[in-house]
């Protein structure tokens, strides 16, 4: 379940955390402590939650391993179940601290429609509204963006020699094969829009013609992509690790179709303003976390079978962050 399952976030928010406490089936996270042995957060209390799909579940236990690091007394709820419950949890006060991504918060959240293509502004509405709206502060984004995008296999990268979704426009229309998932080619914001806009109108004959789409399951998509078979470009998430493990190449959407999807640490206000060290304890966590970097560790939970936590850890005790 995707962060960017909005029908499902539709149903499911309705019902979360109604008449039961919020739930986690993980709450572990490796003892640690800072370098230089200092506890900044000391006495503080923080609750950290995340939603229940890999990268979500990362970000929360390198949040909470790190703070706890520090000295604060961490409340694991990472792994919540359903869509809508760690975004619950932070309205009602039951968690303090999450990472959201602000194609999220503007999509499903906040319910706008319109697209806005650069990142800084996206997040600083986002971060304006949920300020004004909810008393939940938007800290400054980290550097990995974790969208829609299409991919290759390297063997069809060789062959097709594109690198930008403008060059498939100018393929010939039995190349323009395409494999995604359901919820894609039904969102109103996804496939249909997105053909439009480079120009490839679906089901016609100069487009791209309904017999060159298939819909598949998200995980599918990525072998199917590899082998070449029944498509050459495949709907892929672009920190998913399967685009290293499986050598995908990833073509550049030059016309900025794609919301931005920034990772963000969230906190509620009143928990910032009784620990402001949070905002500089996280700050260089998010500049260190790139697309790459996010590549690497979801993969080592997807494709190598590690433990979140352990992953967690050792990636903060790597770049000297924790001891």
């Amino acid at each position: 379940m995707r962060r960017r399952g909005w029908l499902i976030w539709l149903a499911v928010a309705m019902v979360a955390l109604a008449g039961c406490g919020l739930v986690s089936s993980s709450g572990t996270f490796r003892a640690t402590s800072l370098p230089d042995g200092k506890k900044p957060l000391e006495g503080a209390e923080i609750t950290v939650t995340s939603k229940n799909f890999t990268e979500s579940v990362l970000l929360g236990k390198i949040a909470a391993t790190y703070l706890a690091a520090a000295g604060a007394d961490i409340t694991d709820m990472t792994n919540a179940p359903g869509s809508a419950s760690s975004r619950q949890a932070m309205l009602n006060g039951t968690a303090d601290l999450t990472w959201e991504y602000t194609g999220t918060a503007w999509v499903t959240y906040l319910h706008e429609k319109e697209v806005i293509a650069n990142p800084q502004e996206l997040w600083q509405k986002v971060h304006d509204v949920e300020l004004e709206q909810n008393n939940l502060v938007w800290l400054p984004p980290a550097n990995f963006n974790d969208t829609y995008a299409f991919a290759m296999s390297t063997p069809t990268s060789d062959r097709l020699k594109i690198t930008t979704m403008s060059e498939i426009a100018k393929l010939p229309v039995n190349e323009r094969t395409f494999c995604i998932n359901d919820e894609f080619f039904s969102r109103p914001d996804g496939f249909l829009p997105m053909l439009q806009t480079y120009g490839m109108p679906y089901n016609t004959p100069n487009g791209v013609p309904a017999d060159n789409v298939t819909q598949m399951d998200s995980g599918v998509v990525y072998t199917a992509t590899a082998k070449g078979e029944p498509c050459n470009f495949g709907m892929v998430y672009t920190t998913d690790g399967r685009i290293k493990n499986l050598n995908l190449v990833v073509l550049e959407d030059d016309k900025k179709y794609f919301l931005p999807y920034s990772g963000t640490v969230v906190v509620r206000k009143e928990t910032l303003d009784a620990h402001p060290e949070i905002a500089p304890l996280m700050a260089p966590i998010s500049e260190k976390l790139t697309d790459e970097v996010m590549q690497e560790l979801n993969g080592r939970v997807d494709i190598d079978g590690e433990d979140p936590s352990d992953v967690a850890y050792e990636w903060l005790k790597s770049e000297g962050f924790v001891t």
